[in-house]
């Protein structure tokens, strides 16, 4: 009886140590299973959403082993929260957490302004800023549309010239950081004034406006200041391979030829 006892109970000892040998196995492998997260590959600003982060690839997949996941990550976006925003600002190099994504954003904060960069404000007409596409971390072209004055225009042929009221377009900025949105100046400006033409300032109150506040370098914000207050500007969303190279431009008179009275 001692001998078979002694057996019975090396056989269960044995089955016991190869059941929890088999386990660790499981265990390690399960650890070491590749698992997708998301990761931010820039600063991602308060307010972002996680579709508009996706679509400018502020953030992208890598795969992490499953030992390794940090607890609440982002794995997937998908149509339940692909709206969602990020309720602070994300640095570059985060794991991302699903916490940090809500339908709203927490609080009010400053905007973030890059290093050796200057915060400008740009109010464009509803048309002229791409649509609802501009989020902050576009990067957006800014065209300048002027009048072309032949200077000093005594002579006659000069002053005909200029009674054609030519204009031209060029592009300002080619590469411009947004880095805010929204509808309000960050300080009034002026109270608009009476002009002689009833018609086109009834035209130009009534066209919605909307804020884009870029980072722009010290000598770009001298050029984008002198243009916002002389020139028409207008914005073009960049896509990620853009060149425009030696751009020069267009007029009225590059475009087509022009009489006096809009005819063709």
């Amino acid at each position: 009886m001692a001998i078979i006892l002694a057996t019975a109970l090396a056989l269960i000892g044995a089955v016991l140590v190869l059941l929890y040998v088999n386990g660790a196995d499981e265990r390690a492998v399960a650890e070491q299973q590749p698992k997708q997260v998301y990761v931010s590959q820039e600063i991602i600003p308060a307010g972002t959403s996680l579709k508009d982060a996706l679509r400018q690839e502020m953030i992208a997949r890598t795969t992490v082993a499953a030992k390794g996941m940090p607890a609440g990550a982002l794995t997937d976006v998908n149509e339940g929260n692909r709206e969602l925003i990020a309720t602070g600002d994300i640095a570059a190099g985060e794991y991302l957490q699903e916490a940090r994504f809500g339908k709203t954003q927490l609080g009010t904060k400053a905007i973030t302004v890059p290093g050796g960069m200057v915060a400008i404000s740009v109010e464009l007409s509803d048309p002229a800023r791409v649509g609802s596409f501009v989020t902050p971390g576009s990067k957006i072209a800014v065209y300048e549309t002027h009048k072309i004055v032949k200077l000093p225009g005594v002579s006659d042929a000069d002053k005909a010239f200029n009674e054609f009221a030519f204009q031209g377009t060029d592009v300002l900025l080619d590469d411009v950081l947004v880095i805010g949105k929204g509808e309000t100046p960050l300080t009034p400006g002026a109270a608009p004034t009476a002009t002689d033409d009833e018609e086109t300032a009834a035209a130009s109150s009534g066209q919605p406006s909307f804020l884009v506040t870029v980072a722009v370098s010290p000598a770009d914000s001298v050029k984008l200041v002198h243009a916002i207050h002389s020139r028409t500007l207008y914005a073009g969303l960049r896509g990620s391979d853009v060149d425009f190279g030696d751009s020069t431009g267009v007029t009225d008179l590059t475009l087509g030829s022009m009489t006096k009275g809009g005819d063709q």
